[in-house]
């Protein structure tokens, strides 16, 4: 007899620097240990239903996004797939590239993510990116079928995000200033030009200025060092200087990589057979530009390069059909509080060893208290702990004493366990305790400074988890 499955729809949602896109799916969850094991439920399958056009980001002037055409955009696309806000469970909303530097951002985003669907999450860290746009692209699944090291380039308006991949983990991410809107022109003119490429002009005792002539000398002179910056990261350089483009943290990954996989719009002139796709969004940038010195770069020449299955879209469908894990089904939860959005975590961390297990917890807890609580209201925060070693009952009852004894500024307790011990520990936590809400989950993988979104039980008692960051990264 076939095994019974279950689905929930998802939404992705990608506000980038040149342009929107909203994708919706299907996901299949299914209980993969049998009838007589504990249940252990996984998503199986994504279906894409509805992909929207392409349409160009609005902005109301160069720092403010134009919040209302925004709505627009996404409330029409929803009527056009058949859907209502209420229908949506999973799924993410981010303002990426450059459009995570406007001023209404954050507002923005976070007003979405209540009005756009039940269990929307809120995010803008050029890191997730990454790694959404390589689940997305395709390179994660292939990255799982060789032993080969892989790097994701997601070339955007804004932004070009790497994710770096080997077995199907992410063992590295980079952000660069390198995207096609970084200088953009009208009628033979400049009209706009990135702060990031301003600071590189003057770092070069040269000038530029908005309402200039095209110069294809000077648009070459960028993309020189563009493309400077993305083979100095290629090859792990830790020189910041040797990076002039370089956004946030070195690259933080070791071995060295073998092969390239190109996402985002710039990618869809990098693979002949795509560029006839969407041919009509196209923009008056260095796009096209930058993919053709890429093409004619020898060192990018070097590496195995690899065809994506999406390009433009990848970082949405990485959004709305890859964003999503499923919790351990021997939880505990108030369901009356689900779903839960945007809980700051805070590890403690076990080492896999039995002593000083209440100091551990008090120091955790008080630490996370400190970041998180805010005077006179009702604050979340979410313990994690991690490096479990083996429990028994006698063990099980000192963790859940120790927090009782230490939460004592919230009412609503929410630990997250790397191992399958929630249900034993929710369940000894309510036993303790008429006074505090429960929430106890497994079998989730987060870090101190993760925030996490749990929604409401769908499946055998499984909750969805997306992990995030809420970074809004600074131009």
């Amino acid at each position: 007899m076939a095994q019974q499955t279950n689905t929930i729809l998802s939404a992705g949602i990608d506000i980038g620097t040149s342009t929107t896109k909203i994708i919706i799916s299907q996901l299949v969850l299914q209980n993969t240990a049998g009838r007589t094991h504990v249940p252990r439920v996984e998503i199986i399958d994504k279906i894409v239903l509805y992909k929207s056009p392409i349409f160009r980001t609005p902005l109301l002037d160069n720092t403010t996004i134009d919040a209302k055409q925004i709505e627009q955009i996404i409330f029409s696309q929803y009527q056009l797939a058949n859907v209502h806000p209420s229908d949506i469970q999973a799924g993410a909303i981010l303002i990426t590239g450059e459009t995570a530097t406007k001023q209404n951002a954050s507002e923005l985003i976070h007003y979405l993510s209540d009005a756009a669907g039940e269990f929307l999450v809120a995010t803008a860290g050029p890191d997730l990116e990454s790694i959404l746009a390589a689940k997305g692209s395709g390179a994660v699944a292939y990255s799982k079928k060789t032993s080969k090291v892989i790097a994701n380039i997601d070339i955007g308006g804004g932004t070009t995000n790497i994710a770096v991949l080997k077995h199907g983990e992410v063992i590295g991410t980079v952000t660069l200033h390198l995207g096609g809107r970084l200088m953009e022109y009208k009628q033979g003119r400049l009209i706009s030009i990135a702060p990031a490429i301003q600071r590189l002009f003057i770092k070069h005792g040269r000038t530029i200025s908005v309402n200039s002539p095209y110069d294809r000398v000077t648009e070459q002179w960028v993309i020189e060092n563009m493309l400077l910056s993305l083979n100095a990261v290629l090859r792990g350089e830790q020189d910041a200087d040797k990076i002039p483009l370089l956004l946030g943290h070195l690259p933080n990954w070791t071995e060295p990589i073998d092969c390239l996989m190109f996402s985002g719009g710039v990618a869809r002139f990098l693979y002949p057979e795509l560029k006839t796709v969407e041919a009509s969004y196209t923009f008056d940038d260095m796009g096209e530009e930058i993919a053709h010195s890429i093409l004619q770069n020898p060192a990018l020449q070097e590496f195995q390069w690899l065809e994506p299955l999406e390009t433009v879209r990848a970082t949405v469908t990485g959004a709305g059909a890859q964003s999503t894990e499923v919790s351990g089904s021997t939880i505990e939860v108030s369901e009356d509080l689900l779903p839960l959005k945007n809980i700051p975590v805070h590890t403690c961390d076990f080492q896999q060893s039995h002593g000083d297990i209440a100091e551990k917890i008090r120091y955790a807890i008080s630490t996370a208290e400190q970041l998180y609580q805010i005077d006179c209201e009702e604050t979340y925060f979410a313990l994690y702990l991690k490096n479990i070693p083996y429990l028994q009952f006698h063990d099980i009852e000192q963790i859940a004493e120790c927090v009782l004894q230490h939460w004592s500024r919230n009412n609503t307790i929410i630990v997250i366990l790397e191992s399958d011990y929630a249900k034993a520990l929710g369940q000894t936590l309510k036993r303790k305790t008429k006074k505090k809400n429960i929430i106890c989950i497994d079998q989730i993988y987060v870090n101190t400074n993760d925030y996490i979104d749990i929604g409401k039980p769908v499946y055998s008692g499984v909750v969805p988890v997306v992990i995030k960051t809420l970074a809004f990264h600074k131009a």
